[in-house]
């Protein structure tokens, strides 16, 4: 029995008068207060151990969950902080700074670190609340079937926003790209500037920024990891001696990777692979060399260079295509001499009109 109901049975009731007015409630008598009393004591003293019982378990799930989710959350916190102590040690080294780009790694690591904190707060506070339910003996299944109706309409409400979540954490954690990376990502490509879980963040080659959805990027070329390839084509008449023409590039390249900051942008030797293509007027020589990721442009610009500079000083010319010089046009012996006039007809009457009218001469008396 609860602690109402004895109240309200040991209270008096208003009786009706033979009338049918109500007449004034009767004031309880010491006796009856006694009564609501003993009845009242005894309720608590029948259910007070099932109560403090309740509040005792609640209290120890509510406990027992917020020290599970400190230490669990400091827990990935020493982890993150010791993978990128990790990746600082590492920086420190010769090689890297090549290898390693300490800004993307702590990105990276500080959105793993989030997603894995959210995710342990989560599971962790939603189970106590349930448990906490569970033991007010609150039938659970209702309130699960309408939250899993909720989550299926809010997915597919929110179903690209979704996508672009769980794209994201699936980019960070396998590291497709990070900051400082050159990327074409098919709807846009440029220098990653800020990887989120929803959003990349892209600067073109033109200084635009291009916000790129995470769940719209179907294929990633990253242009920043391993190496890249330095590729230059050098373009020769049919007939010249393709002896000199090498050792010439072997000159410039032996010359080229000894130099700084050449020798670190280089990772392998410039080699002349040999013919590309041979035409009845000129033939095509391919140099390549393995470079820096991000540094092959830089590195076909000095190639290029240094090349030009040394078949000028071999006397070696360089071939890419007929150039068109205008065409000088004859003189015309006409071409300052007016055009014919009426007036060079002495015959015609605008030249009988514009000569000059001849005075009779008079003869003297």
């Amino acid at each position: 029995m609860s602690l109402s109901a004895v109240l309200s049975a040991a209270a008096p009731s208003p009786s009706p008068s033979p009338s049918g007015t109500p007449t004034a409630p009767v004031v309880p008598s010491l006796q009856d207060a006694q009564k609501s009393a003993t009845n009242a004591a005894g309720w608590i003293e029948e259910n007070w151990s099932t109560w403090l019982a309740i509040g005792l378990r609640v209290l120890l799930i509510m406990l027992i969950a917020t020290v599970l989710r400190v230490a669990v959350r400091r827990a990935i916190t020493k982890l993150i902080d010791r993978m990128n102590r990790t990746v600082q040690s590492v920086d420190g080294t010769t090689f890297g700074s090549l290898l390693v780009n300490v800004e993307r790694r702590r990105q990276r690591s500080q959105a793993i670190g989030s997603v894995l904190r959210s995710v342990a707060s989560f599971l962790i506070l939603g189970t106590a609340a349930l448990m906490v339910l569970g033991t007010f003996e609150i039938d659970l299944a209702p309130l699960l079937a309408s939250a899993g109706v909720a989550g299926v309409a809010i997915g597919f409400g929110a179903r690209n926003l979704v996508t672009d979540f769980l794209s994201g954490v699936f980019m960070i954690l396998e590291d497709q790209y990070g900051v400082g990376d050159t990327i074409d990502a098919g709807v846009a490509s440029g220098e990653v500037i800020e990887v989120g879980l929803r959003v990349t963040k892209l600067r073109g080659d033109n200084g635009e920024i291009w916000y790129v959805r995470n769940g719209e990027v179907k294929r990633i070329g990253n242009l920043s990891q391993g190496w890249a390839t330095a590729g230059v084509d050098v373009t020769v008449r049919a007939d010249e001696d393709l002896d000199k023409v090498k050792r010439t590039l072997n000159e410039v390249s032996e010359k080229m990777s000894k130099e700084e900051p050449w020798n670190e942008l280089l990772w392998g030797p410039i080699e002349v692979l040999g013919l590309d293509s041979v035409l009845l007027d000129s033939m095509v020589v391919r140099v390549s060399a393995k470079t820096m990721p991000g540094k092959a442009l830089t590195v076909e610009r000095e190639l290029r260079w240094r090349i030009k500079r040394a078949f000028g000083a071999a006397d070696i010319p360089i071939v890419g295509g007929t150039t068109v010089h205008p065409e000088e046009q004859p003189t015309d012996p006409t071409a300052a001499v007016a055009a014919p006039s009426v007036y060079s007809n002495t015959t015609s009457p605008q030249a009988e009109a514009a000569s000059p009218i001849v005075q009779p001469r008079t003869t003297p008396k």
